[in-house]
């Protein structure tokens, strides 16, 4: 009788009998998972998160009153109290500054839009770092769907090789027609060879993006390269991205705070009154006072910083029309490209491919059958190679266009 264990019963009977336990590889990671881990460990992004909190901090200094001023002052107090002539005399004086023209409620209105800017920077930080993770994830699955194409391309052909072989030995070919087909071999292997480089470097690609100090080899991801069906039309897409892109909310929210700046500058050319009052003790004698101080504003009224606020308001709002055009001409062209690609992957798919396997199938056939001649199978080897990597890259620029689309609407376009 033979013992079955699967799971984790087999890896305790390996435990018992002192076999060591292969490590497992860890599970293939999807799209939304990698960009979960990217979101939360990314420094660039986690740099950019700290400075929002830092600039929302400077809400709490804008909010704060004017501190009031406690001075006390003493004179002749080494003398006796009873000298007429030089009494000794004690002073205590406290004064505020008190502002005018709502200057604290500009200010929160200055620090609450910077903090809104930030944000909205921050936001627009995120959505580039969302654009280089999808594009770096299907930069790996077009690595790993191309070193499949050539992985199988070369068992194909080395299958080609051994058959070639067994001929040469029976005499069926020459030596110099084996070599032929042999030297062909430096291709594919060459081809599988890059294809393997490239999927590793699409993976650390992808890991420091993911903010992985130390790449891992075994590190892997799951997805799909077909190209996916999409509901929504131009029109749709324009919309939400006016209402979604933060770089546009930024420009908007630059124009609030530039207009609170306007006002900060009219406030700060308000005149500020001190105010105080004193305690004095001059010998045995009490006595209590008051004290205004009002700075006279005859040349310096903040004139300069009302008209430059001014003119920067006016800035801000042109640089908001021009963000809106450019979000516009971004959803445009992002839209162009998909529809181009997604017209090259239909024309692939739908015919090339199949085409493509049928004829390296019949001339395989026929060549090791003595139908057809060696040039014409390596020509249909080669015919099946490219065709294939060329729709495994319209498949691949299909996702491509569709990352750039959402990016440009900041918005999933993919379902």
């Amino acid at each position: 009788m033979r013992l079955r264990l699967f799971g984790p019963g087999l890896t305790l009977a390996l435990l018992l009998t002192g076999v060591p336990v292969p490590a497992q590889a860890p599970a293939p990671m999807t799209l939304q998972q990698v960009l979960a881990v990217a979101q939360a460990r990314n420094p660039g992004l986690l740099s950019a998160g700290q400075h929002v909190i830092a600039t929302k901090a400077s809400e709490i200094t804008a909010g704060l009153r004017q501190n009031p001023s406690f001075t006390v002052s003493g004179a002749n107090t080494t003398l006796p109290a009873n000298n007429p002539s030089s009494p000794y005399t004690y002073v205590g004086n406290v004064s505020r500054l008190f502002e005018r023209g709502q200057k604290r409620r500009w200010r929160l209105d200055v620090a609450t839009a910077t903090t809104s800017v930030t944000r909205s920077q921050y936001n627009d930080q995120q959505r580039q770092l969302v654009l280089q993770v999808k594009d770096a994830f299907t930069n790996m699955l077009a690595a790993k769907a191309a070193l499949q194409v050539a992985e199988d391309n070369l068992d194909s052909y080395r299958k080609t090789v051994d058959l070639s072989k067994a001929r040469v030995d029976a005499g069926d070919i020459s030596k110099t027609d084996f070599e032929r087909i042999d030297l062909q071999l430096a291709e594919f292997e060459s081809d599988y060879d890059n294809a393997k480089l490239n999927l590793v470097q699409a993976s650390d690609s992808l890991q420091l993006l993911m903010g992985v100090e130390q790449p891992a080899a075994s590190f892997d991801i799951t997805g799909t390269l077909e190209p996916p069906a999409i509901t929504e039309n131009l029109a749709q897409i324009q919309q939400e991205a006016l209402a979604a892109r933060p770089d546009y909310q930024a420009a908007r929210e630059s124009v609030a705070l530039a207009d609170a700046n306007v006002k900060m500058a009219d406030a700060d050319g308000t005149t500020d009154p001190t105010l105080g009052g004193e305690y004095e003790r001059v010998g045995v004698f009490n006595s209590a006072g008051f004290q205004i101080s009002i700075p006279v504003r005859l040349f310096d009224r903040n004139q300069g910083e009302k008209e430059r606020t001014r003119y920067e308001a006016q800035s801000s709002r042109l640089a908001a029309t021009e963000a809106r055009n450019q979000v516009m001409n971004d959803v445009d062209q992002a839209w162009a490209a998909y529809l181009a690609a997604a017209d090259v992957a239909r024309r692939y798919n739908s015919h090339y491919v199949a085409e493509s396997e049928r004829v390296r199938a019949n001339l395989e056939f026929s060549y090791r059958h003595g139908g057809a001649t060696l040039l014409d199978y390596l020509d249909a080897l080669r015919d099946y190679r490219q065709i294939h990597l060329d729709a495994l890259a319209a498949n691949q620029q299909v996702w491509l266009s569709l990352d750039q689309l959402s990016f440009a609407a900041a918005t999933e376009i993919v379902p």
